[in-house]
């Protein structure tokens, strides 16, 4: 979730558990942004889609749909599927990803054109504000 400070130009940035936890405690005080993440599973994606709903309906944020591991064009179909009207952003699964954090440096640092690093780098830009 992305939330603005009270100074101009600032944002926090928290990562909670996964599920609705924490998006039904959210009891009607909105933020920014709420990143959903989720995996092309079915169970992944019907809880995501689930919070994403939650933080529509209760006006909590814009919602920013995110895929992880995303491998193929049956998973990208499944991803699109279960959230229309929303664009989400697709990561692959990224072995360069990998390979850099099992190395201790950054995937951006490391492969920085690789198609996961440039995904992820569509996903910050997508956070800033006027986006999306």
């Amino acid at each position: 979730m992305l939330g603005q400070l009270e100074r101009p130009g600032r944002a926090v940035i928290a990562d909670f558990e996964a599920g609705l936890g924490t998006v039904l405690r959210m009891d009607g005080r909105p933020v920014d942004v709420v990143v959903v993440v989720v995996e092309p599973t079915a169970k992944s994606l019907e809880v995501g889609r689930r919070a994403a709903d939650a933080v529509r309906e209760g006006g909590l944020g814009r919602v920013v749909v995110t895929a992880n591991r995303v491998r193929d064009d049956d998973d990208v179909a499944r991803v699109r599927a279960a959230f229309p009207g929303l664009d989400p952003v697709l990561v692959p699964d990224e072995p360069a990803i990998v390979a850099a954090e099992r190395r201790g440096e950054a995937p951006l640092d490391a492969a920085a054109d690789s198609p996961g690093v440039r995904a992820l780098v569509q996903l910050a830009e997508s956070l800033l504000p006027g986006r999306g």
